[in-house]
C-alpha cells in the first residue's frame, strides 16, 4: 500500500546521461544523431530495394522488410527524446506520454524478437527441407508468422504497460534511464512490486528464452544438415545465408537478455550503456549486416548505383 503522506507524481524526469559533462553529452548527441539518421536511411533503402526488385520477393526478404519497418518504428519511439535530453538534461515527461513510449517500445521490441525467430524457422526450412520450401513457406504462412509476431508484441505490451502503470507513484520521480523502461519505473513505485516483477520475469522468459531456444535448436539442425552436404561450395553458400541472421540474433538477444534476465542491479549507468546497444546500434546493425554480407542485396544495390551491369 502507498504511504499515507505522499505527493502523487504527475510527471517523470529522465536522469539519462546528465551525470556526464556538457562536452561528453554533446559528443554522444552527435554520435547518436548520426547513428539514428543512418538507421532511418539504411532501413528505408532496404525496404526500397526489396520492394522494387522481384528477385528479392522471397520469404527471407519479406521477413527482413517487416523487421526493417519494425526497427524503424522502434528507434523513432526512443531516440528522438533521448537526443533531446542530451541537449537539455532533466527533461520531464508526463505519465500518459511515458506509458505511450513504453507501449511502443515493448510492442516493436517484442515483435522483433519473434520476427527473428520466424526468420530462423525460414532458414531451417530452406536448408533442411529445400524441396518443400516453396510449399511450407508460402505467402499465407509468411503473413501468418509476421502477423503473429505483431500480435504477440501488441498483446504483451498491453499487459506490461497495464501492470506497471497500475502501481502508485509518489515522491520520487527521477527515472534512472534515458527512456521509460519497466525496471526503472518499478523502482519509483511506492508499493510492493513483487508480483509485478514476477510477471515481468515470466514475460521476459517467454519473449527472450523461448525464441532463443527454438532458434538454437533450428541452428543445430541446420549445421548438422550443412555438414552432411557433399559439396564444399554448397556448404559455404548455406553457411553464408545464415551468417547475417545469426549475427543479428546474437547481438539482439545477448544485450536484451543481459538487461531483463539478470538480477537487480544498482549500476544503472552500466544498464543504460548496454541499453544503447539494442536501442541505437542493433537497429542499424540489421540493414548493414544484411546488405554487406548478402550477395543478392549487394548486387541489387550496386546495380541501382550503376556500379554493376544487369545480367
Amino acid at each position: 500500500m502507498p504511504r499515507p503522506n505522499f505527493t502523487a507524481v504527475t510527471e517523470f524526469i529522465f536522469e539519462g546521461f546528465s551525470i556526464l559533462g556538457w562536452q561528453h553529452r554533446l559528443i554522444l548527441f552527435v554520435v547518436f544523431l548520426v547513428l539514428y539518421l543512418l538507421t532511418l536511411a539504411s532501413n528505408a533503402i532496404i525496404l526500397m530495394v526489396i520492394r522494387l526488385n522481384r528477385q528479392l520477393h522471397t520469404p527471407m526478404y519479406f521477413f527482413l522488410s517487416v523487421l526493417s519497418m519494425s526497427e524503424t518504428c522502434y528507434t523513432v519511439a526512443i531516440i528522438p527524446r533521448m537526443l533531446s535530453s542530451l541537449l537539455s538534461p532533466q527533461q520531464a515527461i508526463s505519465i500518459p506520454d511515458c506509458a505511450t513510449q513504453l507501449f511502443f517500445y515493448l510492442t516493436f521490441g517484442i515483435n522483433n524478437c519473434f520476427l527473428l525467430m520466424a526468420m530462423g524457422y525460414d532458414r531451417y526450412v530452406a536448408i533442411c527441407n529445400p524441396l518443400r520450401y516453396s510449399v511450407i513457406m508460402g505467402k499465407r504462412t509468411c503473413i501468418q508468422l509476421a502477423s503473429g509476431s505483431w500480435s504477440l508484441g501488441l498483446s504483451t505490451a498491453i499487459i506490461q504497460v497495464s501492470s506497471v502503470f497500475s502501481l502508485p507513484f509518489c515522491d520520487a520521480n527521477v527515472i534512472s534511464h534515458f527512456f521509460c523502461d519497466i525496471r526503472p519505473l518499478m523502482k519509483l513505485a511506492c508499493a510492493d512490486t513483487t508480483i509485478k516483477e514476477f510477471i515481468t520475469l515470466f514475460i521476459s522468459l517467454c519473449v527472450l528464452v523461448l525464441p532463443m531456444v527454438l532458434i538454437f535448436i533450428s541452428y543445430v539442425l541446420i549445421v548438422s544438415t550443412i555438414l552432411k552436404m557433399a559439396s564444399a561450395e554448397g556448404r559455404k553458400k548455406a553457411f553464408a545465408t545464415c551468417a547475417s541472421h545469426l549475427t543479428v540474433v546474437i547481438v539482439h538477444y545477448g544485450c536484451t537478455s543481459f538487461i531483463y534476465l539478470k538480477p537487480k542491479s544498482q549500476n544503472s549507468l552500466q544498464d543504460r550503456l548496454i541499453s544503447v546497444t539494442y536501442t541505437v546500434i542493433t537497429p542499424l546493425l540489421n540493414p548493414v549486416v544484411y546488405s554487406l554480407r548478402n550477395k543478392e542485396v549487394k548486387d541489387v544495390l550496386l546495380r541501382a548505383l550503376g556500379k554493376k551491369p544487369f545480367s
